[in-house]
């Protein structure tokens, strides 16, 4: 049976030939390292380190609102779930490199009337299972007897049906495109928690901003309100005319209108928070100011080498999705060539079930066949030529993402590189403005100065106040900014039993930057 075996055997154990292009990584159109000048910070450190989101957001209170959206978050969970379909495909994609094996027994009795035992030849008949390529039978021979009228036939039989002999790779190239594909949608997922975290962030330094800008508006609506009174008193007893009056209640009316606007800004925030954790937020969770906000970020030093970028999330996608399309070319070029398949059926088939297993019963057959379109209007080749196209256009859109990566970082580190000096130099301007609003208050109740210098330098307080606030956000957001656009974490492990998104491939894959030889 092992010699009669062997020709499928040998079959199945046929190599392969990739007609698909070699892949080599294309070279990222991107200068290789940051711009530098005057907008931008001296970059000193050699390379990035290995991080996690813990390193660059250090507030308790922040960390256990991440971990929750990496419970909770639709989201992720959604992108968790493309992970596990793509799996699926690629392996169902790869079971066609095997053959498909079924086995069937059955058991046939007919009357045949009255009489006595007569044998006549039989035939069994046996349906081979579903390969690439299409679906067959194979008949095997057997024997009917029959016994006082009645005909009985016992079989049992393996069929291997129409099994593509991958010759010219296309099965396997249709693997590998799978393969790259189900990777690619790993980065992706990674890409969605990385802009997850980069959102809560930012979501939580937004409510500290506006919950010190809530505190700018109520402390200056009080201080409206001391001088309305002052400034009515004065004027009933003659002091001061009702012109001071109205000015005071205009600065009173339009702290009090923002902070109605920021009661408004803090519900909403919350709410941001509510959606992208997927769960209520404790507001035990949620910072006081973005004074104390901003000085729990941590900085993730951009290094000097722009190839950094090439471990975005983003830009591994679109790695793999080039990788793809290159695999895809090797299909529809080994669609050019003949497609040959194999169907076997081995089995026996006896009048006597006693009698089924033994050496006379056994029947097998094997059938080899080739196809080859001799004329379908061009449509191969044509194929051949969308799928060229195709990977032309992934290698733009790689290409694209890096540029686009390149230009993120740059702009953020751009950024980072002036917001200091601007912080620094609103400081000193809010700091003078309290300065002048005191002094002119001070003169005004003393009757030394006008009431409209003293309006004009609490209004330029408020104005400084609320700048400083805004320049503060900025700077603690830029270096989420940063975090985000080179890649986020290194490792990309979830917290608080939150789905594990790997960032290896899974064993036995090739990695982007192993090459796909012929």
């Amino acid at each position: 049976m092992i010699r009669r075996l062997s020709p499928l055997l040998l079959a199945v154990a046929l190599p392969a030939c990739s007609m698909a292009p070699t892949y080599v990584r294309p070279a990222a159109p991107v200068p290789p390292s940051w711009p530098t000048g005057d907008a931008y910070l001296r970059q000193s450190e050699a390379a990035l380190p290995t991080v996690t989101y813990r390193d660059i957001f250090r507030d308790a209170r922040l960390q256990r609102l991440i971990d929750t959206a990496l419970a909770n978050n639709r989201d992720l969970r959604i992108a968790v779930a493309n992970i596990e379909a793509a799996r699926a495909q690629y392996r169902i994609q790869r079971a066609d490199l095997l053959p498909q094996v079924n086995a069937n027994a059955g058991y046939s009795y007919r009357d045949g009337g009255s009489g006595g035992a007569t044998v006549v030849p039989g035939v069994g008949t046996g349906t081979g299972g579903t390969g690439t390529g299409g679906t067959g039978t194979g008949n095997g021979t057997g024997g009917t007897t029959v016994v006082g009228g009645g005909r009985s036939t016992f079989q049992a039989q393996l069929g291997l049906t129409a099994f593509e002999i991958d010759l010219f790779g296309r099965v396997r190239s249709l693997t590998q495109a799978a393969q790259s594909r189900y990777f690619a949608q790993e980065a992706a997922a990674r890409a969605t928690r990385l802009t997850l975290v980069g959102d809560i962030a930012t979501a939580w330094l937004n409510y500290a901003a506006d919950q010190s800008l809530f505190d700018v508006a109520q402390q200056t609506a009080q201080n409206a309100r001391d001088n309305v009174r002052l400034t009515d008193a004065r004027r009933r007893g003659g002091i001061a005319p009702r012109t001071d009056l109205r000015q005071a209640e205009q600065v009173l009316a339009t702290a009090e209108a923002d902070l109605a606007q920021q009661r408004t800004a803090l519900a909403q925030d919350v709410n941001a928070l509510q959606l992208l954790t997927g769960a209520p937020v404790d507001p035990a969770l949620l910072p006081r100011g973005i004074e104390e906000a901003a000085a729990t970020v941590g900085e993730l030093p951009a290094g000097l080498d722009s190839g950094v970028l090439l471990r975005r999330p983003d830009v591994v996608q679109a790695e793999y999705t080039l990788r793809a399309a290159n695999a895809e070319i090797g299909a529809a070029r080994a669609a050019l060539f003949p497609r040959i398949s194999l169907t076997g059926l081995l089995g026996f088939a006896s009048t006597a079930l006693s009698n089924l297993f033994t050496g006379g019963a056994f029947t097998y057959s094997v059938a080899p066949s080739a196809s080859y379109p001799i004329f379908a209007g061009g449509a191969a080749r044509a194929n051949v030529a969308l799928s060229q196209a195709q990977r032309d256009a992934a290698l733009a859109s790689y290409e694209g993402t890096i540029q686009t990566a390149f230009r993120e970082v740059a702009d953020a580190l751009a950024r980072r590189g002036t917001i200091a000096d601007q912080l620094s130099a609103n400081q000193r301007f809010y700091r003078a403005a309290q300065d002048t609003a005191t002094l002119n208050t001070a003169r005004y109740r003393g009757g030394i100065d006008t009431f409209l210098s003293a309006l004009d330098a609490q209004r330029q307080l408020y104005s400084a106040q609320r700048t400083l606030v805004s320049t503060q956000l900025v700077r603690a957001t830029n270096l989420v900014t940063l975090y985000r656009v080179l890649g986020g974490d290194s490792l990309l492990d979830a917290s608080a039993g939150g789905p594990t998104l790997r960032n290896a491939a899974p064993p036995g894959a090739a990695s982007p930057q192993q090459t796909q030889q012929p």
